[in-house]
């Protein structure tokens, strides 16, 4: 890793490109490679469902949070990624986040990493209503000093989502009496997630969130992504991060 001149933050530009770009690469390796399988073995799940089955597509984001942990100089047994970290709620006993870093028994940043490929109407709800809740039960119980009286710890949120004719085209509204905000009229699922993302910094429920978007690739096709929205790109939410670490190591 090499270190930039302006920060200290531990990856040149270029690296840090091309770890995003396999992180990607890796997702769609992962989450097709898990549908090809399921068909070798002749008993494909239901719709998308075969490509999902067994986690882990997410995986190169989580090590790219967790070299950034060490280059900061937490330890191996302070960060949590490979093995998951039950973090207590306050509406329920505890829930794995995909990432965490603890040190001297403080909870010092978690983050979650989802992603969207298809059935985007079945499924949007269901990330929004699941992120909400996650956030919530979290800092509810900071409130109440589960983790108790310590500096506010850092949350982060990262979604892939797939680019797509269904993802891109406005989304029509069900008519009601009771009319949506004006924010989500003649919107996408890809402007929907780009809302929620926003929404979920400015309403400090995550410290940062990070959205990009990648097109399925045919067979043979180089994989691609893009991040459209400055706000939300992988390095901010990265360098948001790397910053809360070096503070954090020193309290």
């Amino acid at each position: 890793m090499n270190k930039t001149s302006d920060t200290g933050f531990p990856f040149a530009p270029q690296e840090f490109h091309d770890r995003l770009q396999n992180a990607v690469e890796f997702y769609w390796d992962a989450r097709l490679g898990q549908a090809r399988r399921q068909k070798r073995r002749g008993r494909p799940d239901a719709g998308t469902r075969g490509e999902v089955t067994g986690g882990k597509q997410l995986d190169a984001f989580g090590i790219l949070l967790e070299d950034l942990a060490k280059a900061t100089g937490y330890r191996d047994d302070e960060i949590f990624f490979r093995t998951a970290l039950p973090i207590p709620g306050y509406y329920r006993p505890q829930k794995k986040w995909d990432f965490a870093v603890c040190r001297a028994g403080r909870l010092v940043a978690a983050a979650e990493f989802k992603s969207q490929s298809g059935s985007f109407g079945n499924n949007f709800n269901n990330r929004t209503e699941e992120v909400l809740g996650l956030a919530r039960d979290f800092w509810v119980a900071y409130r109440e000093k589960v983790f108790g009286l310590v500096p506010q710890p850092w949350l982060g949120y990262l979604f892939l989502l797939e680019e797509s004719g269904k993802s891109e085209r406005p989304v029509g509204l069900f008519p009601s009496c009771l009319p949506p905000l004006g924010k989500f009229s003649g919107t996408s699922y890809h402007d929907r997630y780009r809302l929620l993302c926003e929404a979920l910094m400015l309403e400090r429920d995550f410290t940062a969130a990070a959205l990009l978007v990648s097109r399925r690739p045919e067979r043979g096709e180089p994989v691609a992504f893009a991040e459209p929205h400055p706000g939300l790109t992988v390095l901010a939410f990265c360098r948001s991060l790397f910053a809360h670490l070096s503070a954090a190591a020193h309290v």
